[in-house]
């Protein structure tokens, strides 16, 4: 395992290989693996600041701002909303190039490295299907990696091509219901973006990330027990 040191800013390192319990280990320890440039090896990063979104507070989605046309959409269920049946399928689609996304961060290297973490058990995911051209069809997901009381977020995807607008987002809905409900207490996206923000990402210092990921570490949550109607009657009260 490699020496690692939290500076300023973005750490980043180089690795040749990885196995389950090293990748495991250094998200107990702050750092999650990420693509380099073609060619090179797979970088793990510890980036300063960091970005979640918070799992605690009265309302019922915690710190996740969920807009009433989100709510809405939520609560009328147009998807089949399932947890972890297909968290593979999701990693592909979240590799896929489509439209207004001509690269992904995802490559070969990533799939074999998240294939392995599926065949320990340690990636799970969110995953919506609708009836599409006559078929039942992955219109959209997002997957991540548990330890102990951290959801490490990784990557989402709406399959616009099926008529689906929102599948991620209401993902990342029944994800939060579902991480308050199963215990966990930090959700880790690492970075910000514009797209987000819109949900209540907030940006904390990296010494205030490893103090609560040091609180939930070793916490003993289960991603099993998820049930979609928690995010539905979630909905029908926490409208902003």
């Amino acid at each position: 395992m490699l020496a690692l040191w939290p500076r300023s800013g973005v750490d980043t390192h180089s690795v040749a290989t990885l196995d389950p319990t090293e990748i495991l280990e250094l998200y107990r320890r702050g750092w999650f693996p990420m693509a380099g440039p073609e060619g090179t090896d797979v970088e793990i990063w510890n980036p300063d600041p960091r970005a979640i979104i918070p799992l605690e507070g009265d309302a019922p989605t915690g710190g996740l701002r969920v807009s009433r046309s989100l709510a809405r959409t939520v609560r009328r269920q147009r998807f089949e909303i399932v947890a972890s049946r297909d968290p593979m399928a999701v990693v592909v689609e979240c590799a896929r190039t489509r439209p207004g996304r001509d690269d992904t961060w995802i490559d070969s290297r990533m799939l074999g490295l998240y294939e392995s973490l599926h065949a320990a058990g340690r990636l799970e995911s969110i995953e919506a299907y609708l009836e599409f051209d006559g078929q039942r069809t992955l219109a959209g997901g997002l997957f991540g990696v548990c330890v102990g009381g951290l959801f490490a977020a990784e990557s989402m995807f709406t399959a616009f091509e099926t008529g689906a607008r929102d599948a991620s987002s209401v993902c990342l809905v029944h994800l939060v219901v579902h991480l308050r409900a199963m215990g966990f207490g930090l959700l880790d996206l690492q970075f910000a973006n514009p797209h987000t923000e819109r949900f209540g990402v907030v940006e904390i210092p990296r010494g205030e990330y490893l103090q609560r990921l040091a609180r939930e570490i070793d916490r003993a949550a289960l991603f099993d027990g998820f049930d979609a109607s928690r995010a539905v009657t979630a909905c029908s009260r926490a409208e902003s």
